[in-house]
């Protein structure tokens, strides 16, 4: 069983977006030095809360100031971008760093209307033909010759709903979270339908999920709610903010559907202490049969989230 991190570059209140991204970079050599084994960065675009929309640029970055843990994109979203640019990238990134680099990609159009209308975005669904073009690029077989012609990394599927299926007819592996992991079996259409390959001979299932582990439950809720407060914020506000400290969303007047908003979030994340988290995460396990956990866990403070990071990749035998 694998534990890997999936970091989206959050900013937070009293520092710049640049800072966030170096944030990140450092976030992934601690990742490193305790034995985590992948860590992906995101893709946003006119996020106020985010800083990373070019998960190619901020992957070289991580990966030139590690040597071992695996990096990657969680995800590239394929309807913002041409498939060969993205084989072109990705093929550097594995040139450069050798068997080490990841591509997740994703399906997601820009948040709002001007984000979509910037990314020349179309509401066309040619998500399962893109990701064919692109594997064509990656290894060799389409039209063009993209450069530099090394081994392909391993392509990885950002999937809900009508992902999963597009996923295994390409016989790759699948990152599910969200609501999808609710329902009673949520990978059986994945198992069902794929189709094996040479270089995945068999289903991959990598589940992210929001766990948040401190050394008492009390702080492991402190530590998510700047998460949760920034998500009701987007809800009431629209748009999504930067990660707060703890101690001023406190002092805040939360009303009753903020409250409600906030209480909702924390319950769709997993958080307590090791021994709390431990079992939660055993379950989910069972109940998806999962290869690998990534957590996507986020607050504000730096040296807390480290802490919870450390107490994560503990628990990296929790179901080997």
């Amino acid at each position: 069983m694998f534990f890997s991190l999936l970091d989206r570059s959050r900013t937070r209140s009293g520092f710049d977006d640049g800072s966030a991204l170096r944030h990140t970079v450092e976030r992934a050599v601690h990742a490193e030095e305790i034995g985590l084994h992948r860590f992906w960065v995101a893709e946003h675009h006119g996020v106020p809360g985010i800083a990373s929309g070019a998960p190619a640029v901020l992957a070289a970055a991580v990966a030139s100031r590690t040597s071992r843990i695996r990096v990657g994109s969680g995800g590239v979203m394929l309807p913002n971008h041409q498939p060969l640019v993205v084989a072109e990238q990705f093929l550097m990134l594995e040139s450069l760093f050798p068997g080490r680099i990841d591509l997740g990609v994703g399906r997601s159009l820009g948040f709002t209307e001007p984000v979509r209308a910037a990314l020349r975005s179309e509401r066309t669904d040619t998500f399962e033909a893109d990701i064919a073009e692109l594997r064509s690029y990656l290894d060799g077989s389409g039209p063009v010759t993209a450069r530099p012609a090394v081994p392909s990394p391993p392509v990885f599927v950002l999937a809900t709903g009508a992902g999963l299926e597009v996923a295994a007819r390409a016989g790759l592996p699948v990152v599910v979270g969200g609501p999808v992991l609710q329902r009673d079996d949520p990978l059986a259409v994945y198992r069902k339908h794929f189709r094996p390959t040479p270089s995945n001979p068999e289903p991959y299932v990598i589940v992210s999920l929001d766990v948040t582990i401190a050394a008492d439950a009390a702080d492991a809720r402190r530590l998510a709610v700047p998460e949760a407060w920034a998500m009701a914020r987007s809800r009431r506000e629209g748009e999504f903010p930067a990660l707060e400290r703890a101690s001023v969303i406190d002092e805040s007047q939360w009303t009753p559907q903020t409250r409600s908003r906030i209480e909702a979030s924390l319950a769709s994340s997993i958080l307590g202490t090791a021994g709390q988290v431990r079992p939660r995460l055993e379950e989910v396990v069972e109940r998806t049969g999962a290869n690998e956990i990534m957590a996507s866990t986020s607050t504000y403070d730096r040296a807390e989230l480290f802490d919870a990071d450390v107490a994560f990749a503990q628990l990296a035998g929790v179901a080997g």
